[in-house]
């Protein structure tokens, strides 16, 4: 098993939100599908930055969730490494939240309010994202399975994944142990970047996860200090003209 440098069983993963993106983009509008969705020039601009910060971050493993935003900013971050890049990789499980039927609005600010505050009650019995959409439970149970299966994996010490708002705040509750109440208060800017260790101690079958370290969250390279960054991260990629 590889671990990382001067310690005995720990691994690192950096977990990413993609850059900003426009739903209200022609071909999403038109097409009534999000997931075509990509980077803006402003998401552009912040995953730019990122990969700049990173640039020095040897990789053993990168994933995207498949989804173009997440791929374009992916790609992007590799751009910027001084090392050696490794292949790509996709896995579904990191995808976004499943929204259901396409959420008819009539402007920005009405998506914004419809979707700012859909995590406050994640961890009520069968609360769904959205009204039709997927059940918070069972977007917890596949993320975590497909970052179980990286865990698992042999081979490396350092990760990148980049993946979306909603799994981010849940991956990040599970690893503060707060269940899906915690998602609520992990707020997760575009172009964000959160650091995570795990502790691993060997077992009859392998190893098991002895510990959970979050480093850092919601990490922004192009504005560090947040300044001007006064809203919500829901509300700002909905309201953001």
């Amino acid at each position: 098993m590889s671990y990382l440098e001067g310690t005995i069983g720990r691994r690192r993963i950096y977990l990413m939100r993609h850059g900003h993106v426009d739903y209200f983009a022609p071909e999403v509008v038109e097409s009534k599908d999000p997931r075509l969705a990509r980077l803006t020039e402003r998401g552009t601009e912040e995953i730019i930055a990122a990969g700049q910060a990173l640039r020095d971050v040897s990789f053993d493993v990168v994933i995207s969730s498949g989804l173009l935003r997440t791929r374009q900013t992916l790609e992007l971050v590799m751009d910027w490494q001084n090392g050696e890049v490794p292949d790509t990789e996709q896995d579904q499980r990191f995808e976004e939240l499943r929204s259901g039927t396409f959420i008819k609005f009539e402007s920005r600010e009405q998506l914004a309010a419809t979707m700012t505050f859909q995590f406050e009650n994640a961890a009520n019995e069968g609360a769904t994202f959205l009204d039709g959409g997927e059940l918070f439970s069972e977007g917890l149970d596949r993320s975590i399975e497909g970052l179980q299966a990286l865990i698992d994996r042999p081979g490396w010490k350092t990760a990148l994944i980049v993946a979306h708002e909603g799994i981010n705040r849940i991956l990040l509750s599970w690893f503060c142990n707060a269940g899906l109440a915690g998602s609520a208060s992990f707020e997760q800017d575009t172009g964000c970047i959160n650091i995570l260790d795990v502790d691993l101690v060997p077992t009859d079958d392998g190893h098991k996860i002895e510990r959970k370290i979050i480093k850092s969250v919601n990490l922004t390279p192009l504005n560090y200090e947040k300044n001007g960054m006064n809203l919500r991260s829901l509300e700002a990629i909905f309201s953001q003209e």
